[in-house]
């Protein structure tokens, strides 16, 4: 007669509640936190502190409100006075807008 042998289940993951450090706040954070954006992109997207998911949604109602994206590459976003401060130059790409979003916010 053969022995089984049974192994004892993992315990289930509690990541959801832990806490970081000692100040007891949940971990987590990501695009749900708020952040304060800069003087440049707060003439975008208001002064209050939101989360990035917001700014981002912010951003392309503005970029889409003014049309500025290339009509023939509409993954290129063409920067006018007030995009060009946080750009950095006269055009980027939609896939380079979160990085230079995030120079942006505290």
């Amino acid at each position: 007669m053969a022995k089984q042998t049974t192994k004892a289940a993992a315990p289930a993951s509690k990541s959801a509640g832990k806490t970081t450090g000692s100040t007891g706040k949940k971990a987590g954070g990501g695009l749900a936190t708020p952040v304060q954006p800069s003087s440049e992109l707060a003439a975008i997207v208001g002064k209050e502190p939101l989360p990035r998911a917001e700014i981002v949604k912010k951003m392309w109602d503005y970029i889409k409100k003014h049309d500025l994206q290339n009509p023939k590459n509409k993954r290129e976003i063409l920067a006018d006075d007030k995009l060009k401060p946080i750009f950095g130059k006269d055009k980027a790409t939609m896939f380079e807008m979160n990085s230079h979003i995030a120079k942006h916010v505290k």
